[in-house]
């Protein structure tokens, strides 16, 4: 399988994914570098948030039928876009990837403590740039919510040292927690 994603985390989601929806917070492009173009060409229901409106006339004219709002996603109505995108309260997939790191955070805490579920969360904490604090404090969260550690020290550009994600799952689905050179290992994808 062909991955759209920087990192793979579209081949995550579709290996982990129990529920065929997904969440993108940061979409920016609608197929390079894009996490959750693979997963709507695999018959996912989803929408996406970008707050950069240079990226929408890629996305009115691009191959994407999946909408994507043009808001911030730190003020985001995420339970009114669920329910007008026929989704429920239990979503496959979030993909959260804004920058700074501190608003990543931020729009983690917002989605989650509106009461949505995910299966699985990819998180981007830019740590090879801003140090471990916003990798710990997502730990800590998720953990608190009911969430484990599936991925970890997940880096950008085949380079080891340059950590910048970490991946969780619900604390309800069987996954062993393993870094990410075993996923790659795991996982035979082209990028």
């Amino acid at each position: 399988m062909k991955s759209y994603s920087q990192s793979c985390q579209d081949t995550f989601a579709l290996n982990v994914c129990t529920t065929k929806t997904y969440i993108e917070i940061g979409a920016k492009k609608p197929v390079k570098f894009n996490n959750t173009y693979q997963l709507e060409n695999n018959n996912f229901q989803g929408f996406s948030i970008e707050i950069s409106k240079k990226y929408l006339p890629e996305w009115n004219t691009g191959p994407r039928n999946n909408k994507c709002y043009f808001e911030d996603a730190l003020t985001f109505d995420y339970l009114s876009a669920i329910q007008k995108n026929n989704m429920n309260m239990h979503v496959g997939y979030l993909s959260c990837d804004i920058e700074p790191a501190a608003n990543t955070f931020r729009a983690l805490q917002r989605v989650i403590g509106q009461g949505v579920i995910f299966d699985c969360i990819t998180f981007e904490h830019d740590e090879y740039q801003e140090g471990n604090k916003y990798n710990r404090l997502a730990k800590e969260f998720m953990a608190s919510n009911g969430y484990k550690v599936a991925v970890d020290e997940v880096f950008i550009n085949s380079q080891p040292e340059n950590i910048y994600e970490t991946w969780f799952v619900n604390n309800n689905i069987d996954y062993k927690q393993i870094t990410y050179a075993t996923f790659l290992e795991q996982n035979k994808t082209i990028i």
